[in-house]
């Protein structure tokens, strides 16, 4: 869900890595970036706004003023959500290079391929 309300408010390169094995923070990080401050808010909000209609709500949010680096903890899902250089500088995959990258299902893999291409393009 989290991934696919990113999705929808144009994040790009996203990426969802199984961390279970790495980890005991959570068993997934969901990692997406924004153009602007103003994308990574609305990109955070969307997200926040799918799961409460899933009943589900963050354990906590970090960043959202600022919006170079957004987190939102939902216990089992951490979703980092990065402004362009902030994602660049601090390359979370890197961090967890041993964790596991998801496939994800259709259609939600081929928009973010599409959305990946066109900000490299």
């Amino acid at each position: 869900m989290a991934a696919e309300a990113a999705l929808e408010k144009k994040a790009y390169d996203l990426v969802v890595l199984q961390s279970e094995h790495l980890s005991s923070i959570a068993d997934y990080f969901i990692i997406a970036t924004g153009r602007s401050d103003v994308q990574v808010q609305a990109i955070a909000r969307g997200i926040e706004e799918r799961m409460q209609k899933n009943a589900v709500r963050p354990l906590s949010t970090e960043g959202f003023n600022h919006a170079h680096w957004v987190v939102l903890d939902y216990n089992d899902v951490v979703v980092h959500i990065f402004y362009e250089p902030a994602r660049e500088f601090y390359r979370l995959e890197r961090t967890w290079a041993d964790a596991v990258a998801v496939e994800l299902p259709e259609p939600i893999r081929t928009q973010a391929e599409e959305l990946r291409l066109r900000a490299l393009g």
